[in-house]
């Protein structure tokens, strides 16, 4: 069978899912004696690279709008799943040991002090609302403006949107593969005093224990506990990484919402540090992530739609 007969109807991002999964399958297999789970992550991921490969070619042959739709959008909750099989991996591979005491290190050379305790000067409900408000948003913001995309007929932009964010996310689960690590609220504060410390207004609770879910950070345990239960997902930042992604994206394609992602991500990068979540040098990891990211996914999915002959390499040509 001709290789490009199966990958004709795959968008690059199908391309690029399938790569990572196969490579996490990969890891899976070589650090097998570490990894409980490790088999069925293996059926998971197999099964979900099926599914790609079914709906690409469901698409194709029945042309209907219903699986387009899902075609272009099933990628969100399997990017996020993603995410939650590196929780079943990065702490056993690693041996439960992490590099906080690198990062931390690293942000005393820097500036001689703890800048989360630094920062504490200046905690009051209003700030903490307001940048708890942007570091969630963060989750919606990129559905934003892929919606806006697709909703005005930019498919082969679209493509090349969520094709960016897909390969950003990835390249940051690299960081955390090599350096995990699980963030200052832990190590450098009580976890389970982070509601007295730094308390909202409203929303601030509801919206922490949203943040705590996705990142598996177990609740109402003591400190130790905590640690040893949640995701490794500290260094490169990854929200900032992504922000400035989206900055840069909105601001390339003169979005009518960049102002607005703008003032968000401004927020959302400064709550990453004022909240707790990362070390400053998280955030200086995470633009070298983003620049990485900027200048290679263009060359990155031109060579795939050649190689592979996908379906954005019938768009025309000079709309990037």
């Amino acid at each position: 069978m001709d290789l490009r007969s199966v990958t004709r109807p795959l968008h690059n991002a199908d391309l690029l899912i399938i790569g990572f999964f196969t490579l996490l399958s990969v890891v899976n297999v070589i650090f097998h004696q570490r990894i409980p789970a490790w088999w069925i992550l293996l059926l998971i991921n197999a099964g979900l690279i099926l599914f790609i490969l079914g709906l690409a070619h469901a698409r194709r042959l029945v042309g209907s709008p219903l699986l387009r739709f899902v075609h272009e959008w099933y990628t969100p909750p399997v990017v996020f799943y993603t995410f939650k099989e590196l929780y079943f991996m990065i702490n056993p591979i690693h041996c439960g040991h992490d590099y906080d005491d690198w990062l931390i290190a690293a942000d005393r050379w820097m500036f001689g002090v703890d800048p989360t305790h630094w920062l504490m000067r200046f905690a009051n409900p209003f700030t903490t609302e307001v940048l708890q408000i942007a570091y969630t948003l963060f989750y919606v913001l990129f559905l934003i403006v892929g919606y806006q995309f697709h909703a005005r007929g930019k498919t082969q932009l679209f493509l090349f949107y969520m094709f960016t964010i897909i390969y950003g996310f990835f390249l940051s689960y690299c960081g955390y593969f090599a350096l995990p690590a699980v963030g200052p609220r832990f190590t450098l504060h009580d976890f389970s005093a982070l509601d007295t410390d730094l308390p909202g207004i409203f929303f601030t609770p509801y919206f922490r224990w949203f943040v705590n879910w996705g990142g598996s950070v177990p609740m109402g345990v003591p400190n130790e506990i905590a640690i040893a239960g949640t995701q490794r997902d500290v260094f490169p930042s990854g929200h900032t990484m992504m922000t400035l992604v989206l900055m840069y994206l909105s601001q390339r394609w003169r979005l009518p919402s960049r102002y607005a992602i703008h003032v968000i991500g401004t927020l959302l990068i400064l709550a990453t540090v004022y909240q707790r979540y990362h070390y400053v040098v998280d955030l200086i990891g995470g633009a070298v992530f983003a620049a990485v990211c900027i200048l290679t996914s263009r060359r990155l999915y031109e060579w795939l739609s050649r190689r592979f002959e996908t379906i954005e390499s019938r768009f025309p040509n000079g709309v990037l």
